[in-house]
């Protein structure tokens, strides 16, 4: 019986897939992931696996490749192997009599200039066995930021243990700090479980009250946590935050580290292997600072973390044109791409030459669930000692206030989100909502970031409710109401991945196109400022009959 994708989880996907090595079942397998939940995650790891055994079949197949029927997924599956220019004009020109369709094509042209180009590249190497500094180049030209010094990647480091920032405000350590250590939990059970391994999670805690809050991270998942305790750490301030993490980060011996560090009995690496820090606003500063001075990558904003192996074939990375490199130990970060309609994987990999570590990313808010404390868990707490320069705390905050309240979404039955279809009468569209919301018991009222950024006009009885607070998405709250109901809202992926996760989701919408139906429970297809006033009156009479509404189609029907 073929795998169901769909039964696992990305974590729990990679295992089941470690003895299945023939295409056909992992093409079947590829198929039922997009009918079913279509992650992108999954997708990826399905994917490297077919493209591993592919090549072994195409290199079986005496009688080459005939391109009539075959999928262009599969078409770049079966040149990736192919060196022979020859081979792959014949393949081109069969394309251009055949079915000529314009994107087998240009794959085929693709390959073509990759392996003209490997060809040069291997020529140029024969010549050159050194690479030219940009001085050697170009004798020419002044280089004004020759003398500039700059910290480099390690050369042959070594790498262990998962690191998480735990932010703090207002003396305690915020959700998305349990959340995170949650999830770095499950994540490195599995990794030692797959790799034979006993790598660590890692808490970093800096507050002027920092050793009862780095004890808390261990009923939370945390095997050390690692805290630095002074009173001017009461705010968060980029350079001491900046230069504390990374001095923490680099071990005894480390070649950018401070000559006097001692060595420490709980660890033995030089830097961290994942770094994974809150896209809050100061945990977006944070992580962009540390990774930079650590001379490494992060995927920022991210709504999911997991660790698998990963096939690449990018010459950048395999140091070799036309081959295949297997990495190990991957970080995966999933992320909402720049198209706000699709999710884009990060990884962070290294280079022949150049070495990426740590892997590192920050996480929205409420991507991953509050784990429960266990407060019987053991773990061990380190104060690590560092000399702090006093021009650090240069800026000194004298005198603030404190907005009162807030909101907070994420603690509702019902949550009513409006987005730019309110936009031919913007305060009617804002009135209607809240009709709704007061219809149920436990409700309030969400924005898309499309109503917070546009330009409309409001009238002064409802101008409070547009506030940048009540967004949701990945810039906004994340919520997982049982009921999320989303009013003229297109349904773009930074909207997606704050409500996906609702236990019902209704959309009402004038375009039955419109990304959020495929993601949706059921669909309205009409006017809001119709649908709204009729919806509000089935709740109230406790007449709601949502099939009905929706004419009896599910959006997925």
């Amino acid at each position: 019986m073929t795998l169901d994708p769909n039964d696992y989880t990305i974590q729990e996907l990679g295992p089941e897939l470690k003895d299945i090595e023939d295409v056909s079942e992992l093409e079947d397998i590829l198929q039922r992931e997009h009918r079913g939940e279509n992650r992108q995650g999954a997708i990826a790891l399905i994917e490297s696996r077919i493209e591993k055994f592919s090549e072994d079949e195409e290199a079986d197949d005496e009688g080459g490749v005939e391109l009539a029927g075959m999928s262009v997924a599969d078409v770049g599956n079966a040149v990736r192997s192919i060196d022979e220019i020859g081979e792959l004009e014949d393949l081109l020109e069969q394309e251009e009599g055949g079915e000529d369709r314009d994107s087998v094509k240009r794959l085929i042209r693709q390959r073509i200039d990759s392996v003209q180009g490997s060809d040069e590249d291997e020529d140029a190497a024969g010549e050159e066995e050194e690479a030219q500094t940009p001085e050697e180049r170009h004798p020419d030209l002044d280089h004004p930021t020759a003398d500039k010094q700059h910290v480099r990647a390690l050369e042959d480091g070594t790498y262990r243990d998962m690191w998480v920032y735990c932010e703090v405000q207002q003396g305690e350590l915020i959700d998305v700090s349990f959340e995170m250590l949650g999830k770095a939990r499950e994540l490195m059970d599995e990794y030692n479980e797959e790799y034979d391994a006993d790598e660590r999670v890692v808490a970093v805690v800096m507050d002027d009250d920092a050793e009862r809050l780095a004890e808390q991270t261990i009923e939370y998942g945390a095997d050390v946590a690692v805290y630095v305790e002074d009173d001017r750490l009461d705010r968060f301030r980029h350079k001491p935050f900046t230069e504390i993490f990374c001095d923490a980060a680099r071990g005894p011996g480390h070649p950018y580290g401070r000559e006097d560090r001692e060595e420490e009995e709980w660890r033995d690496y030089d830097e961290p292997r994942y770094t994974v820090f809150p896209a809050t606003n100061n945990g977006r500063d944070l992580s962009a600072l540390v990774q930079a001075e650590l001379d490494s990558g992060l995927a920022s904003d991210c709504s999911d973390l997991y660790i698998t192996s990963a096939v690449i074939s990018n010459p950048a990375k395999t140091g070799q044109p036309g081959t295949n490199r297997t990495f190990e130990r991957v970080l995966h970060m999933k992320r909402p791409d720049f198209s706000g309609f699709e999710y884009s994987t990060i990884l962070c990999l290294d280079k022949p030459d150049r070495e990426f570590h740590p892997q590192g990313a920050s996480v929205i808010p409420g991507s991953f669930e509050l784990p429960d404390p266990d407060p019987e868990r053991e773990g061990e707490v380190v104060e690590h000692e560092m000399p702090m320069d006093d021009e650090w705390f240069g800026v000194e905050v004298t005198e603030f206030d404190q907005l009162d309240g807030g909101v907070d979404l994420s603690g509702n039955d019902v949550v009513v989100a409006l987005g730019r279809g309110i936009g031919d009468d913007p305060t009617r569209g804002i009135e209607l909502g809240l009709d709704l919301v007061d219809a149920f018991d436990e409700a309030d009222l969400g924005l898309s970031r499309g109503v917070i950024t546009a330009s409309y006009e409001f009238d002064g009885h409802v101008e409070g409710y547009v506030a940048e607070e009540r967004q949701i998405g990945e810039s906004g709250q994340v919520v997982e109401p049982d009921v999320y109901i989303a009013v003229g809202i297109s349904g773009a992926v930074q909207h997606k991945v704050g409500m996906d996760e609702s236990d019902l989701i209704i959309s009402i919408n004038t375009n039955p196109d419109a990304d959020i139906v495929g993601f949706s429970d059921y669909f309205i297809e009409g006017d809001l400022f119709e649908v709204l006033p009729e919806l509000t009156r089935a709740v109230e009479s406790g007449e709601l009959d949502v099939a009905a509404l929706a004419d009896g189609g599910r959006a997925d029907d």
